[in-house]
C-alpha cells in the first residue's frame, strides 16, 4: 500500500465565486439584464408610448418590442425608430443593438 500524502484543505472559496454561481443557479443575472433594458426603454420612449409597449428582450443585436396597436407600430417604426435606436444605443453602452423591431400583441 502506498504512504497517504496529506493534501492541505484549499481554504474557503472567494464570495465572488460563490455568488456568481447563485446568481447563475437563481438566473438573477438575466432578470437584471431584462430590467436594465426595460428601465433604458421606459427612460428612452417615456409616458406616451410606455405604457402600451413590453420589452420582449435583445437577442444577437435585435432589441425587440411588443405593441398593444398596429397604428402604435407604424407611428414607432416610421417617427421615431432612428432617434429610439440611438439613445437606446447610448443608454447601453455595454449592449450591440444593431436593430429595433416592434409586434403587434396583446400583454
Amino acid at each position: 500500500m502506498a504512504p497517504r500524502i496529506h493534501k492541505p484543505d484549499p481554504g474557503p472559496e472567494p464570495i465572488r465565486e460563490t455568488l456568481a454561481r447563485l446568481f447563475t443557479a437563481r438566473g438573477w443575472g438575466r432578470r437584471q439584464a431584462r430590467l436594465h433594458l426595460e428601465r433604458a426603454w421606459s427612460e428612452t420612449v417615456g409616458e406616451p408610448y410606455d405604457p402600451h409597449t413590453r420589452v420582449l428582450g435583445l437577442k444577437r443585436g435585435i432589441f425587440e418590442v411588443e405593441v398593444d396597436s398596429a397604428v402604435l407600430v407604424q407611428e414607432l417604426t416610421h417617427y421615431h425608430k432612428r432617434r429610439i435606436l440611438q439613445t437606446l444605443c447610448d443608454k447601453l453602452p455595454g449592449q450591440t443593438i444593431k436593430e429595433l423591431r416592434f409586434k403587434v400583441g396583446k400583454f
